[in-house]
């Protein structure tokens, strides 16, 4: 860890939907620099605790403050910008525009941001090459193999610069390979650029490439120690 202060920290957060008690006082912190896996069984509150952490959800009770702002008492236009700028989100099916092609996918939040398409398509195409993608800027989602659509889908979430990426089962789509090429240029490019990641996953082999893990039981996590 780069800093004894953490980048994110979550305290006693509960969340409930209807009789479902997703999380059960969970707390976390997040540094730095540093790559976290969050672990645990499907239904143990790995997703819920994820949207409480970008402020996609509000927690019932709890608290998550991120570089000094309390996400639960900002704003939703505040909140927006957070996640436009300083948050990267990366999904299980990368969530890329169809319509789009993959340097257009990944210069988007720059040009939502203010840049010149000119600029924000020589950017994309710098952090497509970075990410191995060389060649297939001019493709579509549905044109493209699994592991490249995700690998185009970490450039997007990384092109801003984000001081925080988020990634919800990031490799569960993809095949061993595929997987631990996206795994290996998500945590080198991160550590290279200080930026910390977050991990939800239920696969030790990707576990495995984070600095910490801590793991989700029954909506509430159960630190572990370090596994890299």
């Amino acid at each position: 860890m780069n800093s004894p202060v953490p980048l994110l920290a979550a305290r006693d957060l509960a969340k409930r939907y209807g009789r479902t008690q997703a999380l059960r006082g969970a707390s976390a912190d997040l540094y730095p620099g540093e790559v976290l896996a969050v672990t645990g069984a499907s239904g143990s509150g790995k997703s819920t605790l994820l949207h409480c952490l970008t402020g996609i959800v509000r927690p019932d009770s709890g608290s998550v403050t991120y570089g000094g702002e309390r996400l639960e008492k900002l704003s939703e236009k505040r909140l927006s910008e957070l996640r436009r700028t300083e948050f990267g989100l990366v999904f299980q099916f990368g969530q890329l525009i169809p319509e789009l092609t993959a340097l257009d996918n990944v210069a988007l939040p720059l040009m939502l941001g203010g840049a010149a398409r000119s600029e924000a398509r020589a950017r994309a195409a710098r952090w497509l090459e970075r990410f191995g993608v060389r060649g297939q800027e001019d493709l579509r989602p549905g044109e493209m193999s699994g592991g490249q659509a995700q690998r185009a889908a970490l450039a997007r979430a990384l092109v801003t610069g984000p001081k925080v990426v988020f990634a919800d089962e990031p490799t569960g789509a993809l095949d061993s390979l595929a997987g631990e090429q996206v795994m290996t240029a998500l945590t080198h490019t991160a550590r290279e650029s200080g930026t910390a990641v977050l991990v939800i996953t239920h696969d030790a082999q990707v576990a495995a490439y984070a600095d910490r893990e801590v793991r989700l039981r029954d909506g509430a996590v159960e630190p572990l120690g370090v596994t890299a």
